[in-house]
């Protein structure tokens, strides 16, 4: 069954996961790469200093200072100076590493030898590559080459590698995952109308609210690689990042609404397992089914009415109490008054009753 295989995939990642920490002792977390990304986003003076080297054909290696660093250099000059993209251009012409200071508002040192331990490993082939990414897991710190020979510029921060792209052709691939991610919400909005529809019947199909767990799953996915486009794209992103969070606005809370209503195995662990899911493994519905602990002939199920209830207006802590004493909307939408004696005040009853009525109708 897919439950048994995705839970011998989680724990097989922990696995990979422990491994990984035992070799690099602790793993980047993913604040800590966004962070880094930041600084050498478009808009940037540090971008703009390395992508001046880069139109210079001079090639550099520009590196950020921290206590370790200060012992894995020698030669070149000290400058101390306001850090400025024209100064870094122009130090860059020399051979040598230009070392920044931590907050990079300064230029430290210029024309300096790395001479980091050649004991690290290294799958880099050129010398200035090599230096910088043995410097940046010795030191715990980022180093950026800029390669005149490759036309391309790199980031090395402690054990992670990220070679930056070129802007326009950021924005060409963000365009495209958002054209997608726009046709993906308009089958998902198509998909909760229908089960609107579909769940005021009494034998809804569970089919048309697999079709929105899954689309909407798919959009939520999409959009982690947009997300990833707009913080290499900084304030050149701002279009994007906006018309994203357009798209995602109810999204999450929509499929966590039908999760908490179909699933059998809990909103977090059926969320948990369908992170797991590939892309194709989601286009399967009956691998949805079971990761909601549905039997595989299971066709036609009673929603319990968080999502519906919600909709009409009726508070989390009221619908909450309906579920628990009548199960499911079905029979919460053929509720009478005395039915709700013992549960409710008289207000309270004429407030559900009246929004329960106008969904009916």
């Amino acid at each position: 069954m897919i439950i048994n295989l995705l839970s011998e995939k989680m724990e097989d990642e922990k696995k990979e996961i422990q491994a990984r920490l035992v070799e690099n002792k602790e793993e980047l977390k993913k604040e800590e790469i966004t962070d880094i990304l930041k600084l050498i986003s478009p808009g940037t003076l540090l971008r703009t200093a390395i992508e001046g080297v880069l139109m210079a054909k001079t090639g550099g290696l520009i590196v950020a200072h921290n206590e370790f660093v200060e012992n894995l250099f020698e030669g070149g000059f000290k400058i101390n100076t306001r850090f400025t993209p024209q100064r870094l251009i122009e130090l860059g012409k020399m051979d040598g590493a230009i070392i920044l200071s931590k907050d990079l508002k300064k230029i430290l040192y210029a024309n300096v030898l790395l001479i980091p331990d050649n004991s690290i490993s290294s799958n880099e082939t050129g010398t200035r590559h090599k230096a910088a990414e043995r410097i940046a897991k010795q030191a715990n710190t980022m180093a950026i080459t800029v390669s005149q020979r490759r036309d391309e510029i790199v980031l090395f921060y402690r054990n992670l590698k990220y070679t930056i792209r070129d802007t326009n052709d950021i924005i060409r691939r963000a365009t495209g995952v958002l054209q997608i991610l726009e046709k993906h919400k308009e089958i998902f909005e198509y998909n909760m109308d229908e089960l609107d529809d579909e769940e005021l019947k009494k034998k809804p199909r569970l089919t048309v609210a697999l079709l929105l767990i899954q689309r909407g799953i798919m959009t939520l996915k999409i959009s982690e690689t947009l997300k990833a486009y707009i913080i290499e794209l900084g304030g050149e992103g701002t279009i994007v990042k906006s018309r994203l969070k357009e798209l995602l606005y109810g999204v999450e809370k929509e499929v966590d609404d039908v999760l908490r209503d179909y699933s059998k195995l809990g909103l977090s662990k059926s969320r948990k397992i369908l992170s797991l899911l590939s892309y194709d493994e989601l286009l399967n519905l009956e691998n949805i089914k079971q990761c909601l602990g549905l039997s595989e002939d299971s066709e036609y199920i009673m929603p319990k009415g968080h999502r519906i209830l919600e909709k009409i207006g009726i508070s989390e802590k009221d619908a909450g109490i309906l579920i628990k004493n009548f199960k499911n909307l079905i029979s919460i939408l053929s509720l009478k008054r005395e039915d709700l004696i013992p549960f409710f005040e008289e207000e309270k009853i004429n407030e559900i009753l009246e929004k329960i009525s106008h969904i009916k109708e």
